[in-house]
């Protein structure tokens, strides 16, 4: 898909490259016309702006417009034409993450379903995620890595449930046994200085990512990249009380990538930044 693109002359405003098989791109297309031929990957898009002018000319669809949702399977050949400048997020997703999603949380075997082929889709689900749970976050921060996994993980699972017929969840809907919640929790604060991940922690609970981030939001009540963030917000709190460490060593200490992503962060969990939060201990 990002080939077909580059080679219309739409222009790459952002790129990211996540865990195995998922990566991120925001286009924008000035109007060139854009053929795709059988994609090796699953391609969800959300139109950012513009999309009014953009015909699916192979299926003479048209009613792109902010906020309308593409999902064009892996395989599959679209001709468009694009009248006026639009652009939009993209989500690149390898079959294999959806295939093992889909048994693992459906009990859907290979071979056993097909993703539909949709075209300027009204899903509000997808699109408050895509906007709310991707655009924000810095793609090649290591310490946004957790957050932006379990929101392309969570699309992934609405995807498979919504739109590739009626399926059964399998998904055991208790939480983390207390030995694992206790292992995770130790990891957790054993390793705060790194960049830690939805698929380490998952490997950590010996279960699969969707599988973990479920049962981990019944066992604590927030995400795991949520209780992260609170848990470095703690960890920062004490090492501030250190005056011999400087704000970027604190934030080494806590495991992001800069003292201004720290003092963000922390500016969110404590509602002050972390200079104000020293001299008023």
């Amino acid at each position: 898909m990002s080939e077909a693109l580059t080679g219309t002359g739409a222009y790459l405003e952002r790129a990211g490259f996540l865990s195995q098989g998922l990566s991120l791109a925001v286009w924008k297309n000035d109007g060139y016309p854009t053929d795709y031929e059988w994609p090796d990957h699953h391609t969800l898009s959300l139109y950012l702006s513009g999309g009014d002018r953009v015909v699916r000319e192979d299926r003479k669809l048209s009613g792109g417009a902010p906020g309308k949702i593409c999902l064009l399977p892996a395989g599959h050949l679209s001709r468009w034409s694009v009248g006026a400048p639009v652009r939009m997020l993209h989500l690149y997703i390898a079959p294999a993450i959806v295939e093992h999603q889909a048994l693992d949380c459906f009990g859907i075997r290979q071979g056993a379903f097909e993703l539909k082929d949709l075209t300027f889709l009204d899903d509000a689900s997808i699109a408050m995620i895509m906007r709310g749970g991707i655009l924000p976050f810095d793609w090649r921060d290591r310490s946004d890595r957790l957050a932006l996994d379990s929101a392309c993980h969570l699309l992934i699972h609405h995807i498979i449930k919504r739109h590739v017929g009626d399926v059964r969840s399998k998904i055991d809907h208790g939480g983390l046994s207390p030995r694992v919640r206790r292992r995770i929790c130790d990891f957790i604060e054993a390793s705060l200085e790194l960049p830690l991940t939805l698929d380490r922690l998952a490997l950590e609970a010996r279960l699969s990512k969707f599988h973990f981030a479920k049962m981990f939001r019944v066992s604590f009540g927030v995400s795991p990249h949520r209780y992260l963030m609170e848990r470095r917000g703690e960890r920062a709190k004490q090492l501030l009380r250190d005056d011999n460490l400087t704000l970027a060593d604190v934030a080494l200490a806590c495991g992001f990538a800069s003292q201004s992503h720290f003092t963000k962060a922390f500016k969110v969990e404590c509602g002050v930044t972390p200079g104000e939060w020293r001299k008023t201990r």
